[in-house]
């Protein structure tokens, strides 16, 4: 496992502009959307925070995250099957678990240091205070990290070549983006819509990232959804995956 994790990111570190691309996104957003000046404005609906306190934030996390799951790591995996390296790979004793179980774990190293821009970001331009209960930040960042990763994996198992790969990844991750309420309040969505969102990976994962930055310990069911999540699409994409 050492082996593959240690070829694997150098092979990724090659793709350095998709990564840097991922974290400078949603740090130049945050820059960018917070100099707004409603959303520097404390507001009664966040307690009297202001949104770049936490809500911007949160927001951006997201962003890096799916970028990251959906079209960074479905993205080097289809390559690779295109340029015939999984199937060279196929070979070797090399189970699909341990090569997807290697990117998976890369990948959440590039999703931590997005998540430690984007804080740095929000406190060093507009004063925003980091998350309050950090142990479980950090707990909702990797199991929802994880799942979300899980989801993109299963998007690499079955893309075809690089090309589709970025393709397959934005018809997910929209969704999820609008589900997550990244264009429309969750507060202010339809029932129907709502009830969907909560059982996403992502709707848990913002409500719970939101819930540590007040200062409170994320609620159990949230953390039972990116749990399932990871295990339901880790093992779907396994299931799934195809060397050549």
């Amino acid at each position: 496992m050492k082996k593959i994790l240690a070829v694997e990111t150098k092979l990724l570190l090659r793709d350095w502009p998709a990564i840097v691309f991922s974290l400078a996104l949603p740090v130049g957003l945050l820059v960018v959307l917070g100099q707004i000046p409603d959303l520097s404005k404390p507001d009664p609906e966040f307690g009297g925070q202001r949104f770049v306190d936490s809500q911007l934030p949160a927001q951006m996390i997201l962003l890096a995250l799916l970028t990251t799951s959906f079209t960074v790591l479905p993205g080097v995996l289809a390559a690779y099957r295109e340029q015939g390296v999984l199937r060279r790979m196929s070979t070797t004793p090399v189970h699909p678990s341990r090569l997807l179980g290697a990117h998976l774990l890369i990948n959440l190293g590039v999703a931590v240091v997005a998540v430690v821009l984007v804080i740095l970001a929000g406190w060093l331009v507009h004063g925003s205070t980091p998350p309050e209960q950090i142990f479980g930040f950090a707990l909702v960042c990797l199991l929802g990290t994880a799942a979300m990763l899980a989801i993109g994996l299963v998007i690499a198992s079955v893309a075809p070549n690089a090309k589709s790969a970025p393709g397959i990844g934005s018809v997910v991750m929209f969704p999820l983006m609008f589900v997550a309420g990244m264009w429309i309040p969750r507060e202010i969505m339809p029932d129907a819509l709502r009830m969907v969102s909560d059982y996403s990976v992502v709707g848990p994962f913002i409500n719970a990232m939101r819930d540590t930055w007040a200062g409170d310990w994320p609620q159990l069911p949230h953390l039972a959804v990116m749990l399932v999540g990871l295990a339901l699409f880790g093992g779907l994409a396994v299931r799934l995956f195809k060397w050549e």
